[in-house]
């Protein structure tokens, strides 16, 4: 029974996502007139098939399973706002969780993507008319070699991220980098039981590239307590619970608070500040699963 109904769910799940992609590329020409505010409705009406696709995907998810997902935190989230969402990294279905609790909730979420990946057909276009930010990272060896290029890419990255200023937006950042595995945990000598080092480098680029345009952080912490699912046992409804924890920062106040400066690359003391503050963030993070964890047995 399960196997028929993992294959019902990832038809359902094919079908959806072709059915919204193509009406996505379609309208993705019609963006590329360029006329701000035309850009602008584009982006919009762009973001709500891409609402509606996860919309569906949700209903796909009642009709096959019987997950219960229980949240806490997060109760005065708007789609009016700017947010950056950070989150630990169980497994590929930490994607389908966090857009299923936060559709419609807070603006579509969106991921920084390298430049080169606007170039993949079809999907290229669409992720450009989803408005997802692409943009071009230099390596350290690269900029030895052309000092003149320093700081080129967060300053044009934050030119790509400008239509954010008129239009909310929610970008998502795994910040410990890949998935949680308990082979990688000991490769890293993490100082955590459930998470690994987390890397402030990538949030870092993030806030400094649109630290004026974002104005709240949230960090979310997923628990899967059977254990972490594979996609195909998540859609087979193999899945009982899902616990998520919502925790709403300020980033107006890191900035005060001098845990985040926009220089964050070029001055030592404060790079050493906001990954003192992050391990300290993560830190707390793996506690509260110990504690979900606990709390299952």
């Amino acid at each position: 029974m399960h196997v028929f109904t993992g294959i019902l769910s990832i038809l359902g799940y094919f079908f959806n996502t072709v059915f919204w992609v193509i009406p996505i590329v379609f309208l993705s020409f019609f963006k590329l007139i360029p006329i701000k505010p035309w850009q602008t409705a584009m982006s919009y009406l762009l973001d709500g098939c891409a609402t509606a696709w996860i919309s569906v995907n949700n209903v796909n998810q009642n009709l096959v399973s019987s997950t219960l997902f229980k949240v806490s935190g997060g109760e005065d989230l708007t789609a009016k706002d700017w947010y950056l969402v950070i989150s630990n990294h169980r497994s590929w279905v930490d994607i389908l969780v966090l857009q299923r609790i936060f559709n419609k909730k807070i603006p579509f979420l969106k991921f920084f993507l390298k430049k080169e990946l606007i170039w993949v057909p079809f999907l290229g276009l669409a992720w450009w008319a989803l408005d997802f930010p692409f943009m071009r990272r230099y390596s350290k060896s690269f900029l030895a070699k052309h000092p003149e290029l320093k700081g080129k890419d967060l300053e044009a990255t934050r030119l790509a991220c400008e239509k954010f200023r008129f239009k909310p937006v929610s970008i998502m950042n795994f910040v410990e980098g890949t998935r949680f595995s308990t082979q990688k945990n000991q490769t890293q000598n993490s100082p955590y039981e459930h998470l690994l080092n987390p890397k402030a480098g990538g949030m870092a680029f993030v806030l400094s590239a649109m630290g004026d345009k974002l104005h709240k952080l949230l960090d979310v912490t997923i628990h899967y307590p059977q254990g972490t699912p594979s996609f195909w046992q998540f859609v087979c409804g193999k899945v009982r619970h899902i616990n998520v924890v919502i925790k709403v920062f300020s980033i107006e106040d890191l900035v005060k608070n001098d845990i985040f400066a926009a220089d964050y690359f070029e001055n030592p003391a404060q790079r050493e500040k906001f990954q003192l503050w992050l391990s300290a963030l993560w830190q707390q993070k793996d506690q509260d699963l110990k504690k979900l964890t606990m709390s299952q047995m």
